[in-house]
């Protein structure tokens, strides 16, 4: 069948909506791409490079490479700053947009910039009255984020939800600390730190970061919280993590507490030894952390031989935290009538067939139907995009 006249819906810019719409795209399939916030990425386009001596494949810049197709496709057309309201699914899926109320958390001089230097726009206003004090400080060409956004009617032959994830809210394990002790960080706030310092260094002084520890299932595996599923990504990122800062500093002496270490890719064992090599690896997660004078954190976990409590002190903690269903994931399921599994993610046909639900002309990709890091993301959209091709006949 000929794709003319074809156009599919995808919810979601980051690297599973990205890779979706680029793959229909390569079949002449006409993309509408729907992101709530001012800037296409997510979570994936905000991590650093993790290459030591070699890369260590951890997908940053595959997920730059894909914003880039995405951008620079005539096929794809993007509207940020909009969101779902409603749908129609009787037929050809009708579908009413409306203005996103996304609104960031904080802004330096009233503006936020996109992690990417493929963002378009680059830079959006976001406190008008802020820039009209310092307008010296606004970039030129920025945007302000009232005038973002699509309300109106769109119709399409399919959909692709890939509105992604969000990471565990680490306050909730207040025994850390975390927002409470200003050296006591998440995996994200480490690639901020990186990206503005080009090193690790403690919020709390701008001191170089001599001696850290990373605690893994942070969110993850947890009873107490009903959060059971392991992310699958926390360790593979951790290790790479570790071993990026090893490569830059040398002297670095890097702990990782753990319940187990999940397998990180093909070179596992050989990436595993090494990181043996490099770093300590207590297997006993932290029981609680105090702050010190100097503002360095002291750690108090259990000897894994003789059972007995050791304090610890570092001057940087690093909460590896998992992977939790994406805020919109009620509201997406109620609008497209398409079922959450017991966790909260999104439920496919069936194990075989993830992509694919039971509500026809609807497809799932990425970390909406449960954790995935960046290649398992850009591998499931692109199964969603296969489907897409044979519902709607195209050849």
């Amino acid at each position: 069948m000929s794709t003319k006249n074809k156009k599919v819906m995808v919810v979601g810019g980051g690297i599973a909506g990205l890779t979706a719409a680029w793959e229909l795209s390569r079949f002449n399939i006409d993309v509408e791409l729907i992101e709530k916030t001012p800037f296409l990425g997510g979570y994936a386009i905000q991590y650093c490079c993790k290459a030591t001596d070699e890369c260590r494949q951890c997908g940053a810049c595959t997920v730059e490479a894909m914003l880039k197709n995405v951008v620079d496709e005539p096929k794809i057309k993007v509207h940020l700053s909009t969101e779902v309201e409603k749908i129609n699914n009787s037929g050809r899926i009708s579908v009413d947009l409306k203005k996103s109320s996304y609104r960031p958390d904080s802004a330096t001089e009233g503006v936020i910039r996109g992690y990417s230097k493929n963002n378009s726009p680059l830079h959006v206003i976001v406190d008008k009255e802020k820039c009209e004090e310092n307008p010296d400080a606004v970039p030129e060409g920025a945007v302000e984020l009232d005038t973002m956004g699509f309300s109106g009617k769109l119709d399409v032959d399919a959909v692709i939800l890939a509105s992604g994830f969000q990471p565990f809210d680490a306050e909730q394990k207040g025994t850390y600390g975390y927002k409470k002790f200003p050296n006591v960080v998440t995996g994200m706030d480490l690639e901020r730190i990186i990206r503005e310092n080009a090193t690790v260094v403690r919020p709390s002084d701008g001191k170089t970061a001599q001696k850290i520890a990373f605690i893994q299932c942070v969110g993850s595996r947890d009873e107490s919280l009903g959060n059971l599923w392991c992310s699958q990504v926390c360790c593979p990122y951790a290790l790479r993590m570790a071993e990026r800062i090893k490569h830059k500093n040398a002297d670095a002496e890097i702990s990782v507490f753990y319940m187990d270490i999940q397998n990180v890719g093909k070179d596992y064992a050989g990436f595993y030894e090494k990181c043996k090599t490099d770093f300590r690896f207590v297997r006993n997660i932290p029981v609680d952390v105090f702050p010190m004078e100097n503002d360095s954190l002291s750690m108090r976990y259990m000897n894994e031989e003789d059972g007995l409590c050791i304090n610890e002190e570092f001057d940087l903690l690093v909460l590896s935290v998992g992977i939790t269903p994406g805020p919109d994931n009620s509201d997406l399921s109620g609008i497209f009538d398409v079922g959450l599994n017991e966790d909260g993610f999104f439920a496919g046909m069936d194990k075989l067939n993830s992509t694919s639900t039971l509500k026809g002309g609807i497809f799932l990709a990425g970390t909406v139907a449960g954790p995935k890091d960046i290649a398992a993301s850009m591998a499931h959209a692109g199964q969603a995009a296969s489907e897409v091709i044979k519902h709607l006949g195209v050849s």
